[in-house]
């Protein structure tokens, strides 16, 4: 040490070194608070907000995971339904609850379309969630009538080429994955159809089977029975890979319309700045449980994929598919609600 410093020299350093170890302190005290909060996490019933009503695929297989958890992490998993404004209610609930991992959401293709389909949220998809792990992606699928003269989706691009706009395509309300699933394969298959959508899916069947609709666009799970059944004719799937359930059935991208891919999904997030030490449990716990043989079953007996992955990969994806929809919303021209 230079003994000529001059005192105030001397002070300076002290007063800097006293300034570094106080932030170690500070970076320290953080990390044994997130430390300790994991150790006993979780303290109490565990609320999991599912903006679906009960009895859809996103309600089936949110309670599936969340007996798995609940036996997992020695805590009730309490599933509360709260459908409503396109899934606003149970978004903003959860966006604005303690980040202290006892308040989950079961994000979906609606928080990634929602962002540019509505003038305004009460809710960020990106900036207000903590996102834990995907846990299913599910295909929409490409149906026709059994009686309809199309065999393939080659045959039913050739259909409506020759003759623009005199096709119907069915789909449920405006702006959902199914709909926007629809005016995606228009734009990239290079057909003009005419969009017809409806309230749910027991309509949609009713239009495709009395030919007021010539083809369409619906989730797999709920019509899954109907296709094994040979009463609805699947063309193809619309994500990259075939659905194992269904292994006879092309995806639309390897059925002529390459590039083309649609995933239906569902994930869990906690509020923002959730620990990240909690985020990391319930990951873990999460992908435990979706390598379960009978949970994977269950999912793929209703049309479902169990799909984990790190709380990076989850974010990324999120991001993506907000691009995305923005792009086909833009596109097809559909008004800000």
């Amino acid at each position: 040490m230079n003994s000529s410093a001059s005192p105030k020299c001397r002070g300076g350093r002290i007063l800097a070194a006293s300034f570094v170890l106080a932030g170690m302190a500070s970076c320290a005290e953080a990390q044994l608070f997130s430390d300790g909060a994991a150790r006993t996490y979780p303290s109490k019933p565990i609320r999991f907000l599912v903006p679906f009503g009960p009895g859809g695929v996103g309600d089936i297989t949110a309670r599936a995971i969340a007996q798995k958890l609940g036996d997992a992490l020695g805590q009730q998993f309490i599933v509360d339904n709260r459908p409503g404004a396109g899934g606003a209610v149970a978004s903003e609930l959860v966006a604005k609850a303690e980040p202290d991992g006892h308040t989950l959401l079961l994000l979906n293709n609606a928080h990634a379309i929602s962002t540019s389909l509505f003038r305004s949220l009460p809710y960020d998809a990106v900036k207000d969630y903590a996102p834990i792990s995907t846990v299913s992606s599910f295909s929409i699928v490409l149906l026709v009538n059994p009686e309809a003269p199309a065999k393939s989706v080659k045959d039913l691009v050739a259909q409506a080429r020759s003759s623009p706009n005199k096709l119907n395509v069915g789909t449920v309300v405006i702006g959902s994955t199914q709909n926007l699933s629809a005016e995606l394969f228009k734009s990239m298959a290079g057909i003009d159809a005419v969009t017809v959508p409806f309230n749910n899916t027991g309509a949609l069947i009713a239009a495709l089977r009395g030919n007021n609709v010539q083809f369409a666009f619906e989730v797999l799970a709920p019509v899954i029975g109907q296709i094994k059944a040979g009463s609805m004719r699947a063309l193809a799937v619309t994500p990259g890979a075939r659905f194992p359930g269904l292994p006879d059935v092309p995806t639309v991208a390897e059925s002529g319309v390459p590039g083309y891919q649609v995933v239906g999904w569902n994930g869990i997030g906690a509020p923002a700045k959730t620990p990240r030490a909690i985020v990391d449990r319930l990951n873990q716990a999460i992908n435990a449980a979706l390598a379960a043989p009978d949970l994977r079953q269950r999912f793929q007996d209703l049309g479902v994929e169990a799909r984990g992955s790190t709380p990076e990969a989850f974010r990324d994806f999120l991001a993506a598919e907000i691009a995305k929809w923005k792009s086909v919303i833009d596109k097809a021209n559909i008004p800000r609600q």
